[in-house]
């Protein structure tokens, strides 16, 4: 698709083709006038409130033997917390600027600005294996991300900027972003890689280096290469997506990864008069829709693999979108997501300029209602929702897949119960980077078992990672009478497992008033009898009963029923798992067969319990 775009056709386009800057620096009055109108008084005095504050802070220190601490504690925060630190204050000081333009901000934004430039690299000692090469800089996530966010502040304050700033960050961004760039091939994100590697990071990566050069790069032919070259890296990424547009990497890396797609595409598009286009294929409006599809209730959506469930996505990238796609589903998404308290964006500066300019629209202030049946069938999600105009209705979702997905959590079969906004059967989400797995060479989560999701369990046996421990689709179905979604499981496990058949078969029923969920799990062992249970994963407590079991999250009801006949429940807590989110207690809610068996059927009807 964008592999179309050969430098030389770019640079014949970029030739014929001018336009003003994508937004207005401070000097145009006007336009800031404008901005700050349409804003209104108390989001302008709150952004000047913030970037007074900043203009007192001292910068944050970012000494060389906290870039090394990382690499004997393996904790991250130290260094990335005052990271960050220097780039939200560079960009409430740059906004707070446009819009009051006294000048009073610059003298501390020359200095947040300086100390940026001087930083040995702009990438986090976790993307090191050392101090850092000066004479062969990596570009990495971040420091994409701060060549942008240093190119929009020429941008905006331009002619009020000292001039040997301005100097000093063309200087830094050539060396450490466009001239690498442009002369080394030796970036993964920069080409197809196999499995589950190229991810979010071909995006931002690419992204942000298209989007600098746009801003900054002053030779056109340069320019060309850069464009075509990043255009070529993200057909890469826009080939890690389902047909139907979903990815394996969940909503909250698509807010991350598409997000840096979509400012990207929008400068080229906005600096060839839209001549080069990254929105026009299909696929990429099939992409723009995902959060919508993976919306479990009002801003709770589908975790699975590494994805918290509670994210808060780019207001303005939903703006957009909705804007250029005229879908109002997203625009009622972006006025609920600006509901929720403030995020943390990556590129503060990039955000909180387009927060400003990219505003949702109050006359579609409702709630967003998705669809009551999305099924992605490459990566095989299926997401049933029993109401969708009910946020409290029930909701399942079910993945197959393999795992060697991005991300990847060795979770094929899982299942997410959602019901009353919570979900009482949970994929517990990502854990936190461990030192033990970086010495390897390579991230890891804590919780990347199948044996922390809600997934059977023949023979002691949890999961292999790798493309060929995969599910395979039997069955798929969507009527009036229920949801169903069939998956052949023998090959995601070993063959210690010793399965002749392994399937599952998870249905959300419509017959009742409220809906119930069936899942049943028929195993058959190959050379004999074995041992087998199937278990649900939960942030709650569960209470056993005869041939029920309760499970009972902050008040929200799930009962589970089971033939005690067949199998017999026993609970296990994992206390503290060290989660993303911080330490929490996991309960994994265990069905066994009570004895050895050749074959068995497990079924359990889910059911939420009103009232």
């Amino acid at each position: 698709m964008l592999s179309q775009y050969d430098p030389i056709k770019v640079d014949f386009i970029l030739r014929e083709e001018s336009a003003p800057p994508p937004f207005p620096p401070a000097t145009d009055r006007a336009a800031w006038n404008a901005i700050k109108d349409a804003v209104g008084a108390e989001q302008v005095n709150a952004i000047i409130a913030a970037a007074e504050i900043a203009a007192r802070e001292p910068i944050p220190e970012l000494p060389a033997t906290l870039f090394l601490e990382f690499f004997r504690s393996g904790s991250r925060q130290e260094y990335e917390t005052p990271w960050f630190h220097r780039r939200d204050m560079m960009a409430e000081l740059a906004i707070a600027e446009c819009l009051e333009n006294q000048g009073r901000f610059l003298d501390p934004l020359l200095n947040v600005a300086w100390a940026i430039c001087e930083e040995s690299s702009w990438e986090f000692p976790a993307h090191h294996h050392d101090l850092p090469d000066v004479e062969r800089p990596t570009i990495g996530l971040f420091a994409a991300l701060t060549g942008t966010q240093l190119a929009e502040l020429v941008l905006l304050i331009g002619e009020h900027m000292h001039p040997l700033l301005e100097k000093r960050i063309r200087h830094e961004v050539d060396q450490r972003i466009l001239t690498p760039f442009l002369t080394r091939h030796d970036f993964w994100w920069l080409h197809h890689t196999p499995g589950n590697t190229t991810c979010n990071w071909t995006a931002v990566c690419s992204g942000n280096v298209i989007a600098t050069a746009i801003y900054l790069e002053c030779d056109r032919a340069r320019l060309a290469e850069v464009i075509a070259r990043g255009a070529r890296s993200l057909d890469d990424y826009l080939e890690t997506f389902d047909s139907e547009g979903g990815s394996t990497e969940g909503p909250g890396y698509w807010g991350f990864g598409f997000g840096n797609y979509v400012l990207a595409g929008h400068l080229v598009h906005q600096r060839t008069n839209g001549r080069i286009d990254f929105f026009a294929d299909d696929l990429v409006r099939k992409i723009a829709l995902f959060p919508l599809r993976t919306m479990l209730s009002p801003n709770t959506f589908v975790n699975f693999s590494d994805c918290d469930p509670d994210i808060t996505l780019p207001v303005p990238l939903l703006v957009f979108l909705a804007q250029h796609y005229r879908v109002d589903g997203l625009m009622q998404l972006a006025n609920m997501q600006r509901q929720r308290p403030p995020h943390h964006h990556n590129s503060a500066l990039s955000w909180m300029l387009r927060d400003l300019v990219w505003r949702p629209d109050p006359a579609l202030d409702q709630p967003a209602i998705p669809a009551q049946h999305d099924w992605y069938p490459d990566m095989q999600w299926m997401i049933a929702r029993f109401n969708p105009a009910d946020p409290d209705a029930l909701v399942l979702a079910v993945k197959g897949g393999h795992n060697n997905e991005m991300h990847n959590q060795n979770d094929v079969g899982n299942i997410i119960v959602h019901h009353h906004r919570t979900s009482p059967v949970a994929d517990i989400g990502r854990g936190r980077y461990t030192r033990a797995y970086f010495a390897a060479g390579r991230y890891e989560f804590f919780m990347n078992t199948s044996l922390g999701h809600s997934l059977p369990v023949p023979n002691g046996c949890a999961q292999l990672p790798g493309e060929t421990y995969a599910a395979y689709v039997l069955e798929h179905r969507a009527d009036d009478t229920g949801d169903l979604l069939r998956l052949d499981l023998k090959a995601a496990y070993p063959p210690e497992a010793d399965l002749a058949a392994l399937v599952r078969t998870v249905t959300l029923h419509r017959d009742s008033g409220h809906g119930w969920v069936e899942l049943v799990d028929e195993v058959t062992f190959e050379s004999g009898a074995g041992t087998f249970e199937s278990v649900l994963t939960t942030f709650g407590s569960a209470e056993i009963g005869s041939d029920t079991v309760q499970i009972n999250v902050d008040g929200v009801l799930l009962e589970i029923d089971y033939d005690p006949s067949v199998v017999a429940a026993r609970v296990e807590v994992m206390n503290d798992v060290d989660l993303a989110a911080g330490p929490r207690d996991v309960t994994r809610v265990i069905f066994a067969l009570p004895v050895l068996a050749k074959m068995a059927q497990v079924r359990l009807c889910i059911k939420a319990l009103t009232g």
